[in-house]
């Protein structure tokens, strides 16, 4: 696991001394706090922070051939290395390492681009050909890992992180007012844009592509394979169970401890239970549990945790937070590089931080809910021809009526309850699509409208990835445009900076991509079958869960962000989104910020991730427009709390 980055210029030698590979690389030295590597010669500036995980003596990046033509610098790991490296070694190449790196490199001077068809993993690579001076940068598949780029007269430049891309001279912080209405939208930037002007994210499966000093970016991945309607029901179990057990040993190689994310959902525990399969030594778990605010009971899953570590004799460590909140958000923004609209980035880094104490690399189990149909929203067609039954004047002349006036508060059982019959009744008229965005959106059009003073230009991403999904099936629709949107830039992102913020590799088995491939033959009436959510999830894992695992309902992964912004934060978020702070800041409109916060405190509606936009966008334009230290947004935050 590591941090890459380069800069190559586009005509002649570069302009850059090798001292900026270093500026580069130490913004992201928390990738990579065991070794640094650097390579410059003419127009190619290539460097890499590493964390040491296979071959933790031998495998310092970059890495060359044989003939020292090719270089590669990979911020991932490929799963299937030892079987490329044994295909490659027939065919003739000397492999100096053990690292699985070296296969990149082998790989490219064996089959050129389409060895990245060949690689199983999660990465975010470069390789520089020497003779051919032409420099080629990629994304894994499901976009795990991330790749920044920026492109300018003369230079293209690229890095793991967004920071490392602000230490080249002639990159500057600036907002991009496109991106900031997609922000609004759905609480994330989706590649290819960022929050920078100027900066792109290269797209999950994507490859860029320099050569005679022309830029060409296009998708590389294969389409996902057809749906097979052909074999049965038990055919897909025994299929899907196998899947999930390889994908988990073959991500659990390592040279250094290794641990498990474990909230006691099924997702982390299926990858406990095929983890103890395959270790002599008790799994290494944790787990995190919140302190403090109302909201904190709902959000606790310690308990259920603490039932799947028991079934399975791990060494299970958990901690119970309340964690300060003013001095946390100016650190995780500032490792994010963009904010989202999402609690489970504060999540992630706590039970991230936890667990480093112990090991380097941990197992979760990010990706479960999207392949085999986890969350409620895959319910709606279900339920709706039920609701469709009842007589239309009824619908629109009474259920309607109440459902506008129900409260909602995500942090509170009953009103969380209330929350999602509202959102189901309120969006029933309107057409699929539509009914998508109803439970995705943060700021509707309107809404987006009036914080901007009017229409501006976005991204719609959702359209987008709708338009690219050719199935049928409304249900594998939904699961498509989740694929394509909020799991690689929300979730994904999230996980990967979070984790690697205190130098932790996190890995994604349900991710792998022969299983991701299984859950796209896998018709949908398999994943939600007859209003049961991960139908075929379940089954496949029974005897394997204890049944009360199976059981369980479903709960995110998430903090009590809410309930904390309508009490213990209310001063910070009333600072943060004052008018004359929104109005000094120049991108919002202060009255419908404030009716915002008002809606939210009289719990007329839950705008926990309204609010959450708005507060982390106000602290990441602190740190990256204004150029504010953490330490001093930080202080700044905790005196005005303290006031």
């Amino acid at each position: 696991m590591c941090g890459i980055y380069g800069v190559l210029s586009l005509s002649g030698p570069s302009r850059h001394a090798q001292d900026l590979l270093r500026h580069m690389g130490s913004a992201i030295v928390h990738r990579g706090p065991d070794d640094e590597g650097a390579f410059a010669e003419g127009p190619m500036l290539l460097g890499m922070r590493r964390l040491s995980i296979i071959d933790v003596a031998g495998g310092h990046q970059p890495i060359a051939g044989e003939d020292g033509q090719v270089v590669v610098v990979c911020n991932g790991e490929i799963y299937n290395f030892e079987v490329l490296r044994r295909e490659l070694e027939a065919c003739g190449h000397r492999f100096a390492t053990r690292s699985d790196t070296e296969v990149i490199v082998h790989g490219y001077e064996e089959y050129g681009d389409a060895f990245l068809g060949r690689l199983e993993g999660m990465f975010g690579l470069a390789v520089w050909d020497r003779r051919r001076r032409r420099l080629l940068v990629a994304r894994d598949p499901l976009g795990i890992k991330p790749v920044y780029y920026h492109e300018s007269a003369g230079q293209l430049a690229f890095a793991s992180e967004a920071k490392a891309l602000l230490r080249v001279p002639g990159i500057d912080a600036r907002i991009d007012p496109a991106a900031l209405a997609q922000y609004l939208s759905v609480g994330y930037v989706c590649a290819p844009n960022a929050l920078f002007a100027g900066m792109k994210k290269l797209a999950p499966g994507h490859r860029l592509l320099v050569e005679d000093g022309r830029v060409d970016v296009r998708a590389y991945a294969a389409r996902p394979p057809d749906v097979d309607a052909g074999r049965s029901e038990q055919s897909w179990i025994d299929a899907l169970r196998s899947e999930m057990e390889r994908a988990v040993r073959e991500q659990m190689v390592s040279d250094v401890p290794i641990g498990a994310f474990l909230s006691g959902g099924l997702d982390s525990s299926a990858v406990v239970a095929y983890m103890s399969r395959h270790t002599e030594q008790p799994v290494r778990t944790y787990s995190i549990g919140f302190a403090g605010s109302s909201g904190a009971a709902l959000y606790n899953e310690l308990p259920h945790a603490r039932a799947v570590a028991d079934a399975f004799g791990t060494r299970h460590r958990e901690i119970l937070v309340q964690p300060d909140v003013a001095a946390l958000l100016p650190q995780l923004l500032w490792h994010m590089d963009e904010p989202v609209a999402d609690a489970a980035f504060i999540t992630t880094y706590l039970v991230s931080k936890f667990a480093r104490e112990d090991v380097t690399v941990i197992l979760s189990g990010v990706g479960g809910d999207e392949l085999f149909g986890g969350y409620r929203r895959y319910l709606d067609e279900h339920y709706r021809r039920s609701y469709q039954r009842i007589p239309r004047f009824l619908r629109r002349g009474l259920i309607d009526p109440v459902a506008r006036r129900l409260p909602s508060d995500r942090h509170q059982r009953l009103l969380n309850e209330l929350r999602l019959v509202k959102a189901f009744v309120l969006a029933d008229a309107l057409p699929f699509e539509d009914r998508y965005r109803r439970y995705m959106e943060v700021f509707g059009a309107d809404e987006r409208a009036a914080l901007l003073n009017g229409d501006a230009p976005v991204d719609d991403c959702i359209a987008r990835a709708f338009a690219a999904s050719d199935s049928a099936d409304p249900l594998r629709r939904l699961m498509d445009v989740d694929l394509a949107t909020q799991m690689p830039e929300d979730l994904l992102m999230l996980t990967d900076k979070m984790s690697m913020a205190v130098s932790l590799e996190c890995r994604v088995p349900l991710l792998d991509q022969r299983l991701v491939a299984l859950a796209a033959q896998m018709p949908a009436r398999f994943k939600v079958g007859g209003g049961d959510l991960k139908y075929a999830m379940k089954r496949a894992l029974d005897g394997v869960l204890p049944p009360a695992i199976l059981k369980r309902e479903k709960r995110g992964f998430g903090a009590p962000i809410g309930a904390w912004f309508r009490e213990e934060l209310a001063p910070l978020v009333a600072d943060l989104l004052s008018p004359d702070t929104v109005r000094r800041r120049g991108l919002l409109d202060p009255d419908a910020v404030a009716r915002t916060i008002a809606e939210h405190e009289a719990q007329q509606a839950d705008r926990t991730d309204h609010l959450l936009a708005l507060v982390n966008l106000e602290i990441w334009a602190r740190l990256y427009l204004d150029g504010a230290s953490v330490d001093a947004v930080t202080a700044d935050l905790k005196a005005r709390l303290a006031a």
